[in-house]
């Protein structure tokens, strides 16, 4: 019905005064959409009507959506997730979000200097995870890599270790258990990590930054990266209620990238 309503306002000028139909964002399950539901509420305070979306399917239907029309914004994946995506050429990164912190952790050791010689260090096995692990292991001093890896590390790009630290892959669903059993040490994502019961702030020997590549991002159609709208939105996401909302609901658990 809104949507007939808006093409009929659009003929008719009696209704340009009409209330306008809400910005939608899709957003992904969890902090993001936790965080984006505080966002909306004050957002619509202030007179700028927005409805969020949870999306649980993959982003790049999502991107795909956003670039069609389908969604207004989107807050579903991290920058390095983005810059990688098909749908990017019509789509602009318009503001990071909050940081979903890969972390170390270990069930045996109380600080990373404690870490023995040839100690086992479990990695994502997925490709994606893998880099990430590999970068935060190296911001670390844990091992060195070619200066070209980059944003591409893979296992084969490690050239040093230290310590002779020994490397293990594993799906990222057998991480937390091999902290039990074949693992110093495990590097593991947020996500894995809180359904093992582990939160990033109180258990982990070391965090990823908050403003590391994989911050999520806030993308929009690039026809939009000027409109009053999303300069608003941002500002609000940026308001001291959802810094303090952020740090209170995850303590450093979900980190602030602005």
């Amino acid at each position: 019905m809104k949507r007939r309503y808006l093409l009929a306002a659009a003929a008719l000028p009696w209704l340009a005064h009409a209330e306008k139909a809400p910005l939608r964002i899709a957003v992904a399950p969890g902090p993001q959409a936790e965080v984006m539901d505080l966002v909306a509420r004050l957002a619509t305070a202030q007179g700028l009507a927005l409805t969020t979306i949870l999306s649980v399917g993959a982003p790049a239907a999502v991107n795909a959506s956003l670039a069609s029309g389908g969604f207004d914004a989107a807050s579903v994946e991290d920058g390095v997730a983005f810059s990688n995506d098909p749908s990017r050429q019509w789509l602009a990164e318009a503001a990071l979000t909050v940081t979903l912190p890969m972390a170390l952790y270990s069930r045996r050791l109380a600080a990373l200097r404690d870490l023995p010689v040839g100690a086992r260090v479990a990695i994502p096995a997925e490709p994606a995870a893998a880099t990430r692990a590999l970068l935060l292991l190296y911001n670390h001093g844990l091992l060195l890599l070619r200066p070209e890896a980059g944003l591409h590390a893979r296992l084969s790009d490690v050239r040093q270790t230290r310590r002779g630290l020994r490397l293990l892959s594993l799906p990222s669903t057998q991480l937390a258990a091999a902290l039990h059993g074949t693992a110093d040490l495990a590097v593991i994502d947020r996500a894995h990590a809180t359904d093992a019961g582990l939160q990033p702030a109180r258990d982990s020997l070391g965090v990823e930054d908050a403003r590391s590549p994989w911050a999520g991002v806030l993308t929009v159609r690039r026809a939009d990266v000027e409109a009053p709208w999303l300069r608003q939105l941002v500002a609000v996401y940026r308001s001291e209620p959802v810094k303090r909302f952020i740090l209170d609901r995850y303590q450093d658990g979900v980190r602030r990238p602005w």
